[in-house]
């Protein structure tokens, strides 16, 4: 039998490392209904207890590609691993929590009652679902809600309940779609610190939202869909490296009239604080060597680096385009 070199026993360490350490790999998921591709060839991976944010315009096909890691939809074609094995949806369905973004409650249940529903579905016992629901209702103030019935709830309310209904068997996968939907921001601040020490104690989860700001904040990984694809995938701060503009935000104590250099143009100023763009071939340095040989002072100076929300609008628009003019060639 050959013996493996270094190199190879190195390759087969990380390789079997990385596979220890995913939870979720999709490799060239597709699922097409009639003409319309849901989800075109869709691969990517998810590490063990981390928050990637799964984004994506209205039709990006983010939904169907939930319902296929939840077993809801089979795919047409491509492999999912969960767990450092095949997908099995009917056993593996009892390690992930989902809560989507179509609220799944009986209106006219007790809460309480429901939660203990819900809890023995996920395998739990009724003295494992008493305690874990008495946890979670004392955790996020919930305790004076067990008689009240859904459909007396508000929205907030509402998405507080399915949070704990989704989580509360200990799932190693969850799935929250839009689930700061309707909280007043306090109640979001609760759910968010949640989701943290969820991750912190193992959990994985997979964050859908519109809401960029919200993905910033929490996310460590995100893949950006539109139009059944893939579009974007990485960390949020490669991601804003790679498309960072080369601008900076400078703040003087005075601006004098008429400032300008070749080192830089600037694109807005607001009282005494300027944004600036380099110009090619110029540093940072030199704009601030500049400056100083101006007399000027400099208060603060901070590159900016594009929102997730500009670089989506961007992309997306981007890739609406392409295909446009697609369809018109093809016409």
């Amino acid at each position: 039998m050959a013996l493996l070199t270094s190199q190879e026993n190195k390759h087969t360490f990380e390789n079997n490392l990385w596979l220890m350490n995913t939870l979720l790999e999709l490799s060239h998921l597709k699922k097409h209904y009639a003409t319309q591709k849901a989800v075109d060839d869709i691969s990517f991976s998810i590490e063990k207890g981390s928050i990637f944010g799964l984004l994506g315009p209205n039709g990006a096909g983010k939904t169907t590609l939930l319902r296929m890691i939840t077993g809801i939809f089979y795919p047409d074609s491509g492999h999912i691993r969960f767990d450092g094995k095949d997908f099995d949806p009917a056993n593996d369905i009892i390690k992930i929590g989902y809560m989507p973004e179509e609220r799944g409650l009986y209106k006219k249940m007790k809460i309480g009652e429901q939660a203990l529903y819900l809890a023995q579905l996920k395998g739990l016992s009724r003295s494992e679902a008493m305690d874990k629901i008495r946890f979670w209702f004392k955790r996020l103030e919930m305790e004076t809600w067990w008689n009240k019935k859904v459909e007396d709830l508000s929205k907030g309310m509402s998405q507080k309940l399915q949070f704990v209904t989704t989580v509360l068997h200990e799932p190693k996968l969850i799935i929250l779609d839009e689930p700061f939907s309707g909280l007043d921001p306090v109640n979001a601040n609760l759910i968010k610190d949640e989701i943290y020490s969820l991750a912190q104690r193992g959990s994985t989860l997979i964050f859908s939202t519109h809401r960029m700001e919200q993905v910033e904040e929490i996310c460590d990984h995100i893949v950006l869909m539109n139009l059944g694809k893939k579009i974007l995938d990485g960390t949020v701060s490669d991601i804003k490296q790679t498309f960072k503009e080369n601008k900076f935000a400078i703040q003087l104590a005075e601006v004098p009239a008429g400032l300008s250099a070749t080192s830089f143009e600037i694109t807005e100023q607001k009282a005494n604080r300027l944004t600036v763009k380099i110009r090619d071939g110029y540093r940072s340095n030199d704009v601030l060597q500049y400056l100083l040989q101006q007399n000027l002072t400099i208060e603060a100076f901070h590159e900016v680096l594009p929102s997730l929300n500009e670089i989506f609008i961007n992309l997306v628009e981007g890739t609406r385009a392409t295909s446009r003019a697609f369809q018109t060639v093809q016409s």
